[in-house]
């Protein structure tokens, strides 16, 4: 269960894709919860500057026309065409979580050039403009942005209007010698705070358009997260984020999707932000109405069966185990090339309790001689299996301790249709379950699902100190990470 956990770790910047509906109580429709705390903040402001200077070099600054009459010479028409930014670098930025309000992010002393085109006449015999020079704006800016989070559509859109630009120096020169001194004075009087206008104006639009692009994206990698093959997890929102001084927290429905149809309910959640605390930098709250529509959805798609032939089966059977093995299964293992197959009869069903995650699935096993020969002599057995799994992530692996509770043998029938139901053959059988059974399925759940982790590149993610608390119906999964470089650019690659 733990992978399909630590793969929701970019859930909280994500939503789905319906409306938002909180109703009178805004939780109780919640499956997963996502908490991003202060820290966490400012580990992903430290790619802050990063992002604001792909927005200052994909701005598309149009041009700029004006006219402005002067005493003794006339109406002067100006116009600035093919502005450019070069020579960008940004100082410091930060950031701070306003309680109900909006994330405010000041970036410091950004430094860039403007070249252009300016094209100028003056007299009021003028048509056309017939002047051009080269120019370059030097600048000195410091940037305020106040980003609103709201819920639209079931998704996380951010609202950066609230935009500021100060221009501390805002400098233009014009290029070559020819140029009387009073026409860059005149020029400099009068463009400067059109330039301002323009700058702010599409600094900031895009800001905001890089702002919800960043949101849909993250989102494409959270539902690829959250997906394999034809299961997914629709992480529509629930309500609109909550901002509080300390952290921000978002609701998804956490609902199963199967064949992208809805394959679970849920039913009244227990959520509750008390349920979360802000020591860590990121928490994950599931509630086992999620995690059992998981289980079941594996099951209809047939992921919970298992052939196993040949040396490895018989390794198993090295195990020494306390009860004499019957005559038929050690016929079986002994053979030159025996086969076996395990499935899952119904879908297991999870719950969680303070000891950990309790398992209970009906599963068979069928042993034979020879997988081609329908009439070699084989062994049928169904049993009942209840396990504790406590699950732990390190090292970039997983890690599964199942404790039997309780095991049960429905039914042992070997192929001339005989039960085998003496009390030393079901003691046997319990036991094999126990020894055998149990840990060859945690042998092949711990690899197979830090596989499935890493084909999602989690394992580029720094995680560090994961802890998985499991309460009455629900996990709670907080970690401190470390931001993946690879995501930024992977971002900035495949939208500038």
């Amino acid at each position: 269960m733990f992978p399909t956990l630590v793969l929701m770790v970019l859930l909280c910047l994500a939503a789905g894709s319906l409306a938002c509906d909180s109703g009178d109580s805004p939780f109780k429709s919640t499956g997963i919860a996502c908490r991003v705390t202060k820290p966490a903040a400012l580990v992903l402001n430290q790619k802050t500057t990063q992002v604001i200077q792909a927005a200052f070099k994909h701005a598309k600054y149009p041009s700029m026309k004006g006219e402005k009459s002067i005493l003794f010479i006339g109406k002067v028409l100006y116009g600035l065409n093919n502005l450019e930014i070069h020579n960008l670098s940004i100082g410091k930025s930060e950031v701070e979580l306003r309680e109900n309000d909006a994330i405010g992010i000041e970036i410091h002393n950004v430094s860039a050039t403007f070249k252009g085109a300016l094209h100028y006449g003056y007299g009021s015999w003028l048509i056309n403009l017939g002047h051009s020079v080269d120019f370059e704006i030097e600048s000195h800016i410091d940037l305020r942005v106040n980003t609103k989070l709201y819920c639209g559509k079931g998704r996380v859109t951010a609202d950066t209007s609230d935009c500021t630009l100060t221009f501390h120096k805002l400098l233009l020169h014009l290029q070559g010698d020819k140029q009387p001194g009073w026409m860059k004075k005149l020029f400099t009087d009068f463009i400067s705070f059109t330039v301002k206008l323009v700058i702010k104006s599409q600094i900031c639009k895009e800001i905001n358009t890089v702002a919800n692009i960043m949101a849909d994206f993250i989102q494409e990698r959270a539902e690829l997260f959250l997906s394999d093959g034809d299961i997914g997890v629709d992480i529509s929102l629930t309500t609109s984020p909550s901002m509080r001084a300390s952290y921000i927290e978002s609701h998804h429905k956490g609902l199963v999707l199967y064949r992208k149809v809805p394959s679970s309910f849920l039913n009244e959640s227990v959520f509750s932000p008390a349920l979360l605390s802000e020591s860590r930098m990121l928490y994950f709250w599931i509630s086992d109405q999620v995690l059992n529509p998981m289980v079941k959805a594996a099951h209809q798609d047939h992921r919970f069966i298992r052939h196993i032939a040949g040396d490895e089966l018989k390794e198993l059977f090295q195990v020494d185990l306390s009860r004499t093995m019957p005559d038929i299964l050690n016929q079986i293992i002994s053979s030159e090339n025996p086969v076996a197959k395990m499935w899952s009869l119904a879908a297991p069903e999870l719950s969680m309790v303070p000891q950990g995650t309790i398992v209970k699935s009906a599963a068979a096993v069928e042993l034979r001689i020879n997988s081609s020969d329908a009439e070699s002599p084989s062994l049928y057995i169904e049993m009942d299996v209840e396990v504790a799994v406590q699950a732990s992530y390190a090292n970039k692996k997983l890690f599964l301790d199942a404790n039997p509770i309780s095991i049960s043998i429905r039914k042992v029938s070997d192929s001339a249709g005989m039960d085998l139901d003496t009390d030393s053959d079901m003691d046997y059988f319990k036991e094999m379950v126990h020894r055998i059974g149990i840990p060859k399925v945690i042998s092949y759940l711990e690899p197979g699902l830090t596989s499935l982790m890493d084909s999602n590149d989690l394992n580029l993610f720094e995680i560090i100190n994961p802890e998985i608390i499991t309460q009455e119906g629900y996990v709670v999964i907080q970690l401190d990470f470390g931001f993946p470089h690879h995501l930024l650019v992977d971002f900035l690659k495949k939208n500038f």
